[in-house]
């Protein structure tokens, strides 16, 4: 079994196939990781990471010296040659605080190796020269289940982002967490996460094709109470769930990333803002949010039509309820901003001037938006 990759990846990979093959082939080389889970699922397969067995320290240095490869991690022996990532295997220990706080050595085996893996899934292992998977723990099976279970209960609770890692697997594959593992995540800590690691997770979530997986993920392992605040009660999940699915089928791609927490903070009435500083997002989520307004209970091509003074309601995230994109489309406010054609130098020509300029443009631009949309609910 080999991955499907695009062509420039798969030279590279055959490259160091080869390279190993021809100068040291009592060396083992094994695909690990996410790319394996994402052959065995038949989904795109993108970054490659390999683990080479069979060689020790010096002798594997010297190989990625003339292979050209680039040292990335030389206490975690992890080297790039070009888009592809070569270690020797090795196991970790938590050692001190925080994700660098890990003792690291070599490996003995594959089984060894794996076990530092979070999920079985990941935990796969496709050998390279006979295109046989080795799986110590079960991987296949739960895939076919579409499972995320944990691989060593000991070894997981060392690093607290997995868990907020098996939230975001869930909203990318659309798997639950088993329930063993989800009790394990459920008594776990996030004190030790910095807030980039945070933001990273949830970034990749907000990325994904089923939100409601990660919601529901989100909420059986403690994470809306630890670090969002809030607790999701089974009532509101299905109402933000449904809100989710329908808002990812009709917002604007580039509105995507912004989708979980508007929902959220609509459906629940969070405040935006708070959400984004628990999850530590860059600006542009509190400057985006900031102007998206809530989907009102009664729809007005007036509210509609106000709404499009501040953008065209394509970048509106609400356009996903009821029939409000093809409502858009017919008042020519979807793909561009209404524009009531008052402008401040006609007033001041007209004498206005100060506080009485800001009022009367004001005026004038509530009368524009009322004599073009009216004020007929759901019109």
């Amino acid at each position: 079994m080999r991955p499907h990759l695009t062509k420039r990846v798969q030279e590279e990979l055959d490259t160091v196939v080869a390279f190993f093959r021809n100068n040291y082939p009592e060396a083992r080389l094994f695909l690990v990781g996410g790319a394996v889970r994402d052959m065995v699922m038949q989904r795109p397969v993108s970054d490659l990471d390999i683990e080479c067995f069979g060689i020790d320290t010096k002798t594997f240095e010297e190989a990625m010296r003339r292979l050209g490869a680039k040292g990335v991690g030389r206490s975690f022996f992890v080297y790039k040659y070009k888009d592809i990532d070569i270690a020797l295997p090795r196991t970790e220990k938590k050692v001190a605080v925080g994700h660098r706080g890990f003792e690291v050595r070599l490996a003995k085996d594959t089984k060894e190796a794996s076990r530092r893996r979070d999920f079985t899934m990941n935990a796969l292992m496709l050998d390279l020269g006979s295109g046989r998977i080795v799986d110590h723990w079960g991987g296949l099976e739960d895939i076919k289940r579409r499972l995320i279970r944990v691989v060593d209960p000991v070894t997981f609770t060392e690093d607290s982002l997995r868990v907020l890692r098996a939230m975001q697997f869930a909203a990318r594959l659309g798997f639950r967490i088993e329930e063993r593992s989800r009790e394990l995540m459920c008594a776990i800590s996030f004190e030790d996460l910095s807030a980039e690691r945070i933001f990273w997770e949830f970034e990749k979530m907000f990325e994904a094709p089923l939100l409601h997986y990660g919601l529901f993920e989100m909420s059986r392992v403690g994470i809306d109470r630890k670090i969002l605040g809030f607790s999701l009660n089974r009532r509101d999940f299905f109402k933000t769930a449904r809100h989710m699915v329908r808002a990812l089928k009709f917002v604007d791609t580039q509105m995507r990333p912004y989708v979980f927490l508007y929902v959220l903070s609509c459906d629940l009435h969070l405040n935006p803002q708070k959400l984004c500083e628990r999850i530590h997002t860059p600006n542009i989520y509190k400057k985006v949010l900031k102007f998206q307004k809530c989907v009102p209970s009664k729809i007005s091509d007036r509210f509609l039509g106000a709404l499009s003074l501040r953008f065209a309601l394509r970048q509106w995230i609400g356009i996903y309820a009821d029939d409000l994109k093809r409502r858009a489309v017919e008042l020519g406010i979807y793909e561009s901003r209404f524009d009531p054609g008052i402008r401040p130098a006609d007033l001041l020509r007209e004498g206005y001037a100060g506080k009485r300029l800001g009022e009367e443009l004001r005026r004038r631009i509530r009368a524009a938006v009322r004599e073009r949309f009216g004020v007929k609910e759901g019109s």
